[in-house]
């Protein structure tokens, strides 16, 4: 079934763009939706493969009820100072998008101008060549870009006009919207290659740090501090990223998934953890803290979320997030609403304590001052926050980049979503990294943490064929 586009307002758009960047001497967006038949988000990310490779992203929201996928980049917005970072990606943004000719259906969130891309966890932290393809903060404006409500889809089509620019850039752009949707409606199967090795990064080093870590705490001020460490899986040939995310989207239905390419690598995951959702002035954010295993029976199940939920370690943890998420909702909406206990959150291979916060966003807050102020939760960097990562970037021997942060989308309307980027993996050609961590505190020991640790690798080796379903 092809997917049908209307041509008119695109074509009046770009007319109109070009008009503009002639009086304003510089380059002008134009930005055209509209409403097509249903198209599979996966089917089109997959079909960017042989004009966008290395420039597209995909976003699913648990259960798959919202979808964003985007191919080709018409600007990126990056910066790499640690300081003031995201007012500068967002005063970028505003400066891009405040020109736009914009046209068609552009109430839809999450459609027409918006772009997708995350933080880094420690701009500080001494950066090494496994993050080279990454910004410390990148984001892509996408060219071509469908948006998946429940049942409803939306086309977006993002042009960047010149003043040297004429009404012919209207054939080439739709020459290669129709190539590429005539590309989505194509079905295919991924497979992986073969696993040749699978090697963990220093885990004796590691775990000696969590020791002298534990010997550390007392005294110190710090309550919690979050270590994590990497696992590298070499194949015997480049891998599609296309056959890892589809399986991500079969096996991990319960997480918010993600793949954002750059530059040749991709970092791509199945997250359980909503950093913050702004729909409107609605304002929703989650912790997630504490864990144990799934049980191989649903009685053992049952058992192990009943220890999960009486366990005072995983409980306190648990509350610092709740705390800190709490206080800072409170700094920055006029009403703020969360349950007086957690709940479970069942994952296929794990369980985690679970809060939900909802809140009333102030006039003047946008979803970047939320992520500014929320990154990184307790339940990601420790507590106190600053003492904590600083603790990080002394003993950690991982250099995070993208892992642990901030990774979503924000639209032209202050819409967005932001998760936390775990259970993630950094893929590069026929290599992966992969990475997990765990809050260490004062009664923590190192195996006990390790352990932990492998259980957090397992939906990512999984996706990649490195343990059996």
């Amino acid at each position: 079934m092809l997917v049908t586009i209307q041509d008119t307002e695109l074509r009046q758009g770009i007319v109109a763009a070009i008009g503009r960047a002639k009086e304003l001497s510089q380059s002008v967006l134009v930005s055209e939706v509209q409403k097509i038949d249903r198209l599979d988000s996966f089917h089109f990310f997959a079909a960017g493969r042989s004009r966008f490779l290395g420039e597209r992203f995909f976003w699913q929201d648990p259960h798959g009820t919202y979808k964003l996928a985007g191919v080709g980049v018409v600007r990126q917005i990056q910066c790499d100072k640690a300081s003031g970072r995201f007012v500068h990606i967002e005063k970028e943004w505003k400066q891009f998008i405040e020109t736009a000719v914009l046209a068609g259906k552009q109430d839809v969130p999450g459609s027409g101008p918006a772009m997708f891309g995350g933080f880094s966890f420690d701009p500080l932290k001494d950066k090494t060549g496994l993050w080279s393809k990454f910004s410390q903060s990148h984001f892509h404006i996408p060219a071509f870009m469908l948006t998946v409500l429940e049942d409803e889809a939306y086309f977006t089509t993002n042009v960047v006009c010149t003043q040297h620019d004429d009404a012919s850039l209207f054939d080439k752009i739709s020459e290669e919207r129709q190539a590429i949707l005539a590309a989505a409606v194509r079905e295919q199967e991924y497979s992986l290659p073969n696993l040749e090795a699978l090697r963990e990064i220093q885990p004796e080093e590691w775990k000696q740090s969590v020791k002298d870590l534990v010997e550390s705490l007392e005294n110190s001020g710090l309550k919690k501090v979050v270590l994590a460490r990497e696992l590298r899986l070499q194949f015997d040939q480049d891998v599609a990223v296309e056959g890892v995310l589809q399986r991500l989207t079969e096996q991990q239905r319960e997480s918010f998934i993600f793949a954002f390419e750059a530059n040749g690598d991709c970092f791509i995951g199945a997250s359980p953890e909503r950093l913050v959702k702004k729909e409107g002035e609605k304002v929703f954010s989650a912790c997630v803290a504490g864990s144990i295993p799934r049980g191989k029976t649903p009685e053992e199940d049952r058992q192990l979320g009943k220890v999960l939920l009486e366990d005072q370690k995983n409980l306190i943890e648990h509350q610092y997030v709740v705390e800190m998420i709490k206080e800072a909702m409170q700094e920055t909406c006029d009403r703020v609403v969360l349950p007086d206990g957690p709940k479970l959150m069942k994952m296929k291979y794990i369980q985690h304590l679970y809060t939900p916060v909802t809140g009333e966003n102030r006039a003047g807050t946008s979803i970047l001052d939320l992520v500014d102020r929320l990154h990184p939760t307790p339940a990601l960097g420790g507590l106190p926050k600053e003492k904590a990562v600083e603790k990080i970037r002394e003993i950690e021997i991982l250099d995070r980049g993208l892992y642990a942060s901030p990774i979503g989308w924000l639209d032209h309307l202050g819409n967005g979503e932001f998760a936390v980027a775990i259970r993630s993996a950094l893929i590069q050609a026929s290599e992966a990294s992969l990475f997990a961590g765990c809050g260490i505190v004062a009664d923590s020991d190192a195996e006990s943490e390790y352990t932990e640790t492998s259980i957090k690798f397992r939906p990512m080796l999984a996706a990649l064929g490195g343990i059996k379903q």
